[in-house]
């Protein structure tokens, strides 16, 4: 495919902006975490849709001041030196054939660039990537660096590309769509390798190792959020991240996990028998929350906002816990589900959603991941799975992991140490 499909990406933000602009967005930089170690770097989303590229100290310019349209990457100079302590950085020619934008330039060049852009071309507006998650989150690199701008150049209007690239990247392309197919096909074979060794006795950081020593070993870049091992009593905490508990016989664990692969993300969630064989109890449960995971499958179409799918999940559950005589009315269903049935997926794993209530369209890639949670039984359950929109349905791009109670009782006393 080459990089046709990252020049569409950026020629689609371009027709978007305004005439005399520029889109400026910086990959970001690594955070020291001791005197002499970083965190591990975690690119721009939005560069990386962009260029394909994940590394830090990189500044991607898009430019509409002219005539024609241009896009320019900034990187580092190589500093044999410097290289000889932390690898080797990429090289023009080497960025040029991965992101395919019409030119790149060392970061020494920008800001006179820049003085070009705002006093030769005269550009009026630019955007910057300006997503901020939460009110009392620490400002990001983009936004800081949108700020040390808007002082250098009153003038220019500071505007924001985040809402140009959050729509765009919610319908993913067929590169995208591969990528997440691998992710998924990776976190599968995860999975089977934490169900071939799980048993009583275990510890739940154990399980984690299993899982993530095979997504590693597979080529992924890791998991795309920390796992979730949770057995017991833990599974009914929707984020449990300790994972330090012993696995005990007769318990559920919940995995809740995935991989990231090329910058994509899997999302999956299982939850096996510790000992291989599930309980009556633990059925009767688990059937319920398979039977609104298949309703949502079969209800996952154009036109369906995932609230509606929520609801749709919500009216099987209820129905079920009903039946086992857990509540009564419908309205009593909090107790033992409180999250919804679906979020979107792509280069973060809780993916851009432009607006709430926006219908669902052929491309877009979500969860469906229905659950009950027993606490006063210590029974969590929940089961996950990663759709895609066709044009008249969904595909369920994690079809090959096994779900059902029988699948997943014959797979583990088939790989029986």
């Amino acid at each position: 495919m080459g990089t046709e499909y990252l020049k569409a990406r950026r020629d689609a933000v371009l027709d978007k902006m305004e005439k005399r602009s520029l889109a400026i967005i910086f990959s970001g930089v690594a955070v020291h975490m001791s005197e002499d170690a970083y965190l591990p770097f975690e690119v721009n989303k939005n560069f990386r849709y962009l260029t394909d590229i994940a590394r830090d100290n990189m500044i991607l310019v898009l430019d509409k001041s002219g005539e024609k349209p241009e896009s320019y990457l900034f990187i580092e100079e190589a500093d044999p030196k410097m290289e000889k302590w932390y690898g080797k950085k990429l090289t023009k020619d080497e960025a040029k054939e991965i992101s395919g934008v019409d030119h790149v330039l060392y970061l020494d060049a920008f800001e006179g660039r820049l003085g070009y852009w705002t006093t030769r071309m005269m550009i009026e507006n630019a955007y910057f990537d300006l997503y901020h998650a939460d009110y009392n989150d620490m400002p990001g690199y983009n936004e800081m660096k949108a700020k040390e701008f808007k002082k250098r150049y009153m003038g220019v209007q500071v505007k924001d590309v985040y809402p140009i690239l959050s729509l765009m990247r919610m319908t993913k392309d067929e590169e995208e769509i591969k990528r997440i197919r691998h992710a998924v096909d990776v976190t599968r074979q995860g999975l089977e390798e934490v169900m071939k060794h799980l048993k009583p006795g275990m510890m739940e950081y154990q399980a984690q190792a299993h899982y993530e020593f095979m997504i590693h070993y597979l080529g992924a870049e890791g998991p795309s959020f920390p796992t979730i091992a949770g057995s017991g009593y833990n599974g009914t905490m929707l984020h449990y991240e300790t994972n330090h508990c012993e696995c005990k016989d007769g318990t559920l664990l919940l995995l809740d996990l995935g991989s990231k692969t090329d910058g994509l993300c899997s999302d999956i969630t299982r939850t096996y028998p510790v000992n291989g064989k599930y309980t009556e109890r633990q059925k009767e449960i688990y059937d319920i929350v398979l039977e609104a995971n298949q309703k949502v499958t079969e209800s996952a179409k154009p036109g369906v906002t995932l609230r509606e799918l929520n609801d749709i999940c919500k009216e099987v559950l209820a129905a079920g816990l009903k039946r086992l005589g857990l509540i009564k009315e419908d309205s009593e269903l909090g107790k033992y589900y409180m999250h919804g049935v679906s979020h979107m997926m792509g280069y973060d794993v809780h993916d851009c959603t432009h607006v709430d209530g926006l219908k669902l369209k052929p491309g877009y890639v979500f969860t469906n991941e229905p659950g009950l949670y027993i606490e006063e039984e210590e029974i969590g359950i929940r089961i996950e799975d990663d759709l895609l929109i066709t044009e008249d349905g969904c595909e369920v791009l994690s079809k090959d992991i096994i779900r059902t109670t029988d699948e997943i009782e014959a797979f583990m006393a088939a790989h029986k140490e």
